[in-house]
């Protein structure tokens, strides 16, 4: 009912050694192995901006908490990130990968609602 079929492999240094002058002789047949010459090209990944808009009732030190503990930016810092977001309605956090991105903004949306605040955070793919 069942057949068993039997394979046998053969690999180049399972050979006997083929002759420059056999007919079946190759010069890469001596070595065995497959060489690629060139590395393929690596591309870097698409990278997102992570962006902060501005709302009429979040007060300003909590922009500039979130912008602290979620972004890793120093008082100073947060600080000229929160007056852009206040004068131009909107400011960019931080340029990640996409899914590193994702994460802060949800993570910064979350702890505004947590602590009642409509701050809006979201991302945009950058370039």
């Amino acid at each position: 009912m069942h057949a068993i079929s039997q394979i046998r492999l053969t690999f180049n240094q399972d050979r006997p050694a083929l002759q420059k002058d056999h007919p079946g002789a190759h010069e890469d047949d001596s070595a065995g192995i497959a060489v690629q010459e060139a590395k393929p090209a690596l591309q870097a990944p698409p990278m997102y901006k992570v962006v902060l808009f501005n709302d009429d009732y979040t007060p300003m030190d909590f922009v500039v908490e979130v912008l602290e503990v979620f972004f890793n930016l120093n008082r100073e810092l947060a600080t000229k990130v929160m007056l852009a977001v206040h004068t131009e309605g909107r400011a960019v956090c931080g340029v990640f990968t996409r899914d590193i991105a994702e994460t802060k903004a949800m993570q910064v949306n979350q702890y505004a609602r947590e602590s009642q605040h409509p701050l809006l955070c979201e991302i945009e793919k950058d370039g």
